[in-house]
């Protein structure tokens, strides 16, 4: 099992420079998930879940990686993410963790949405049995964290109705969903709408 690994090349800078402001904005919403059993930690130790906001046009803020089993995080738990390149598979943040395994599928939906401010992904198996093919579905040859996968969201901001509907089932991540929206009250919402 490959879950909860990054499998970008990681150009971190160890920072306590966190936005403080956002970081109490992404923990309401972080905590209310978390309580639902949508982001936490395998009974194997390997967390699941992630959750961001766009901070500015280029960069964004994301929960850092192995936190998905952790109650409640604190600015010490979040990345700040700079840049992202894909064809070199790489992403750089700053911050005291490592951004989240996710991050190059975030930092799509923000390049392919303008209006996207905030972005959560969670694992629910029954979500992404009832949803897989009703909701705009990656392809199921595609794995998580990858520069395929950033590619499968351009392919489906450019070829389903994504912009639209806000929600992603992650063909080839099982239990994987993504909601997104102009920030995470909205994609929240979406999210505990379709629970």
């Amino acid at each position: 099992m490959d879950e909860g690994y990054i499998k970008f090349n990681c150009n971190w800078i160890t920072s306590n420079d966190i936005p403080l402001n956002k970081v109490a904005v992404l923990n309401v919403w972080r905590e209310i998930i978390y309580k639902k059993g949508l982001i936490g930690v395998y009974p194997d130790g390997i967390g699941f879940g992630n959750i961001s906001v766009r901070c500015n046009e280029k960069t964004f803020l994301i929960s850092g990686t192995a936190t998905g089993g952790l109650a409640t995080l604190s600015e010490s738990h979040y990345s700040l993410v700079t840049n992202y390149n894909l064809s070199a598979n790489s992403v750089t943040c700053v911050g005291p963790l490592k951004a989240s395994s996710e991050s190059l599928t975030h930092a799509l939906i923000y390049e392919c949405s303008a209006a996207t401010n905030a972005v959560i992904h969670i694992h629910n198996l029954n979500l992404w049995n009832r949803f897989t093919h009703h909701v705009p579905t990656s392809s199921e040859n595609i794995s998580y964290g990858t520069p395929e996968m950033a590619n499968e969201i351009k392919r489906l901001f450019d070829e389903t109705a994504l912009s639209k509907e806000k929600i992603i089932v992650m063909g080839g991540h099982r239990e994987g969903i993504i909601c997104f929206g102009k920030d995470l009250e909205e994609a929240g919402s979406i999210l505990i709408d379709k629970l």
